[in-house]
């Protein structure tokens, strides 16, 4: 079932292939292994995407596909997890991971509003920068960790059912014959 379901948003690996963005990695796209879809190479892509998600940079996918070649896990499945960040999400997110950051760092919460200037950016950076790029880090960690093994238990629980249904049916059959 989670091959079947993932399948239906995964772009064609030839249209991930032609994007210029990708074009960095040259024939090392050609690796079959990095389009097959199974247990391994979902969830280490879930997993690799998961953590990518959480890094306040703007090159996420790059990073997640840069990993994903040598660790030769699911190469649109790693890129399209970092969606998860978005620009209607990063938002919580990030500040979710502020509040991790700041109750690690055992710091009282600073009060802070958003401005889009460089100014901002490098004046935050010295105020709540650190604890913001602390739970940053353990965020990456944790749900990358979380999505690797979820993603592992899910395909596991699927390929049970699957079995189970299969047995039942043949054992229906065996029973109307005789």
């Amino acid at each position: 079932m989670p091959k079947k379901f993932i399948k239906r948003f995964l772009p064609d690996h030839q249209s991930i292939k032609d994007q210029k963005a990708l074009k960095v990695f040259g024939t090392l796209l050609h690796d079959a292994n990095l389009w097959h879809l199974n247990r391994k190479s979902a969830s280490g892509a879930f997993g690799l995407g998961l953590f990518f998600a959480f890094w306040p940079v703007p090159f996420q996918m790059w990073l997640s596909a840069a990993c994903a070649i040598p660790l030769r896990v699911n190469l649109p499945l790693s890129v399209a997890t970092v969606w998860i960040t978005n620009p209607f999400t990063m938002p919580p997110i990030f500040y979710g991971a502020y509040l991790v950051g700041v109750w690690v760092l055992g710091q009282p919460p600073q009060a802070f509003t958003f401005q889009l200037s460089w100014d901002w950016v490098v004046q935050s950076l010295e105020t709540i920068g650190p604890a913001f790029l602390v739970g940053c880090g353990i965020c990456a960690v944790v749900f990358g960790l979380a999505g690797y093994f979820g993603m592992n238990l899910l395909w596991r629980y699927s390929v049970r059912k699957a079995w189970q249904k299969r047995q039942q049916r043949y054992l229906n059959r065996m029973t109307h014959r005789l």
